[in-house]
């Protein structure tokens, strides 16, 4: 569990900086665009080897801390697709979706970690989805509090594209990639 925690702490970390720092954030970024996006992106990518290496040794050992509801690996399904819809629309043309939601990558953490926290009582998927989820959680209020105005609905066709790419995604995951990656069928 150590090597899961030590990359939870690198990567949730320095998403974290704007949270907890935001003028020593905003100091670098003035500094040197260039040097902040490297440290980040070095730091992040270390963090995320960490987790995925920490996970993999930390789950088949992993005690049960709970016991997840029935229902919820159907639960985990829907919140799941709705977070490959959201993700991609943060980064896309301001459509109806973002426009409404705000901040889609944050809500689509929020889904997804939920969502995995229905399906797994483990202590290693508590520790991951658990601090995903509470991060998410602080960087939405975080950036809630900085009022920025909402974005405008330029873009329709953003919608249609995420709704549609985000569902071939998820299907594709679901019922390859999560097998192949995680060794587990999310359908049972």
């Amino acid at each position: 569990m150590t090597i899961l925690i030590l990359g939870l702490l690198m990567f949730l970390g320095i998403h974290s900086v704007r949270i907890v720092a935001a003028p020593v954030r905003d100091a670098q970024v003035a500094a040197s665009p260039k040097r902040w996006k490297g440290l980040y992106s070095v730091i992040s990518a270390g963090g995320l080897g960490l987790i995925i290496w920490g996970w993999i040794l930390a789950r088949p050992t992993a005690p049960q801390v709970y016991d997840p509801p029935a229902w919820g690996r159907h639960a985990t399904l829907a919140l799941v697709w709705m977070a490959f819809v959201l993700m991609p629309t943060a980064n896309a043309p301001t459509g109806r979706i973002k426009a409404t939601v705000r901040h889609p990558m944050l809500l689509g953490v929020i889904f997804w970690s939920s969502g995995h926290l229905l399906a797994n009582g483990d202590q290693a998927s508590a520790a991951l989805f658990g601090s995903f989820l509470v991060w998410a959680i602080l960087d939405l209020a975080s950036a809630l509090s900085r009022k920025a105005p909402a974005p405008v609905a330029t873009n329709p066709r953003s919608d249609i594209i995420a709704v549609l790419a985000g569902t071939v995604l998820w299907c594709v995951f679901v019922v390859f990639l999560h097998r192949l990656l995680f060794g587990v069928s999310p359908l049972g």
